[in-house]
């Protein structure tokens, strides 16, 4: 089975009380695209409803993600599941 690294960016801003660590972005290896909304359904957002998405890129290449937060703080985006933000594997 062919995995896929997603990175989303949310329509959301601290107003909205987002989960931690969401507001730069969330990055997720699945099979398809509805497999990676839903592990950030159930994994991130708890079963609530997912804010709008801004932005979705598809076969993300990690070493264009922020060097100075995202690189340093991510888990393996070879394995399926959210790799950012750590803490909801």
């Amino acid at each position: 089975m062919r995995l896929i690294r997603y990175w989303f960016s949310f329509d959301i801003t601290l107003a909205d009380s987002p989960p931690p660590g969401i507001l730069a972005g969330c990055g997720v290896t699945a099979s398809d695209h509805d497999e990676a909304l839903e592990l950030i359904r159930k994994s991130i957002f708890k079963n609530r409803p997912v804010p709008s998405i801004k932005k979705c890129i598809e076969d993300v290449d990690v070493s264009s993600l922020d060097k100075n937060h995202v690189l340093p703080n991510m888990a393996n985006p070879a394995v399926k599941g959210i790799w950012y933000p750590l803490g909801y594997s």
